[in-house]
């Protein structure tokens, strides 16, 4: 019933949403609507035009994500979001980052940028699986020291799908005068975000996941007091102008040289449109995810007689689940599970204990028989009858 409303192959059972996401077919002809009004006049839409609707996008996010619209900016994405503020900041080789070994790829390989550049340090927290909400708070809290400048952790994270006990951990550090940098890739539209309340000194998202807005389309949260310190990737017009209409944190953010703006100005749209589905909202849809994600992750723990890794209260949209075993051709099989059997789900090493993982995603065009299909399929892949002689 709902896939019908996104563009999405109906022959391919899409279980990773959580990767790009997915737009819904409305929002992507509302986008090209707003592209078709850039280039009928493109100077008097960049001129007069663009920024309004910009505003209206911010306001509408802002709401949604329960802060002021003045300490927002759009971005491209989380990893924009992350490099944004790392490159802003300052790190001496005395001091240190913390981060815990589910800290996203990308973001790392950043991390690691900085200590070349700085020599700034990484404290490393390893966390391993399975794992209590209660256990990653200690632990992140028992290795922060004198050292430690910034505490950079996922929201949700991306190999292992854990909700992160963020409140109890910001608090504690806000106590010490320690700053965090959160990288909540996937958690607005997969859980409830009051960003005024979270206490994050920075937190990236994107828009282009769980709000299933236009991909390139994300953004960064600044609290008032550190907006000055940060500066965006690309310095243009904005640094030096003569408006003081608003802050130079907006001023620098919403102009940085000739772009493709619809997918910041889409935003509204997809939430709008995200919000209409059901009855209930947006809270009647992340309860929906959330309960068919716990159903599906129990259907698979049951078939391929695995140990969750985690409570199901630690779970979003998205469960992960380590197989017990490396595979050491995790690609390979995601790739046989789609050519195959037109099954979309990421299939990845994890090293804490070293064991391959599958990931699984559910939006509201996903259907519990989905999940009941790819537990079976890789039942007989993964864990073959042996034939009696």
């Amino acid at each position: 019933m709902f896939k019908s409303l996104w563009s999405l192959d109906p022959q391919i059972k899409y279980l990773n949403h959580g990767a790009f996401g997915a737009t819904p077919i409305s929002v992507l002809e509302y986008q090209q609507k707003i592209r078709k009004k850039l280039e009928r006049e493109p100077a008097h839409f960049f001129q007069y035009e663009y920024e309004i609707l910009l505003d209206q996008s911010r306001n509408q996010l802002a709401q949604f994500l329960t802060t002021e619209p003045e300490n927002l900016v759009f971005v491209t994405n989380a990893t924009t979001g992350v490099n944004t503020v790392l490159k802003s900041l300052t790190f001496a080789p005395d001091q240190e980052i913390l981060i815990t070994n589910h800290t996203y790829n990308a973001c790392r390989n950043t991390l690691e940028y900085l200590v070349e550049r700085s020599g700034v340090k990484i404290n490393l927290v390893c966390l391993e699986l399975p794992i209590e909400a209660s256990t990653i708070s200690e632990r992140i809290l028992a290795q922060v020291s004198p050292k430690t400048k910034l505490v950079m952790l996922d929201h949700i994270t991306s190999p292992s799908a854990l909700i992160f006990p963020l409140a109890e951990i910001i608090a504690q550090l806000n106590q010490q005068g320690i700053e965090t940098l959160i990288d909540g890739a996937h958690a607005p539209g997969a859980i409830k975000l009051n960003l005024s309340a979270l206490g994050a000194t920075y937190y990236t998202g994107n828009c282009h996941k769980w709000l299933c807005s236009p991909k390139g389309a994300g953004f960064l949260y600044v609290v008032p007091e550190k907006q000055h310190l940060i500066r965006p990737l690309i310095i243009s017009h904005g640094a030096n102008s003569p408006r003081r209409d608003r802050s130079r944190f907006q001023l620098e953010f919403d102009w940085q040289g000739t772009l493709d703006p619809s997918p910041y100005l889409a935003v509204q749209k997809s939430l709008d449109f995200m919000d209409s589905l059901l009855p209930g909202g947006w809270e009647q849809l992340r309860a929906r995810n959330h309960q068919l994600i716990v159903q599906a992750r129990q259907i698979l723990l049951d078939t391929l007689k695995l140990s969750p890794p985690c409570m199901e209260e630690m779970l979003g949209s998205m469960a992960a689940l380590p197989l017990g075993r490396t595979l050491g051709n995790e690609q390979l099989l995601q790739q046989q599970l789609f050519k195959e059997y037109h099954l979309e789900v990421p299939i990845f090493p994890w090293t804490d204990p070293k064991t391959s993982i599958v990931r699984i995603s559910a939006q509201i065009y996903n259907e519990l028989e989905e999940y009941i299909y790819l537990a079976e399929v890789l039942k007989r892949l993964l864990f073959p009858v042996k034939l009696l002689k």
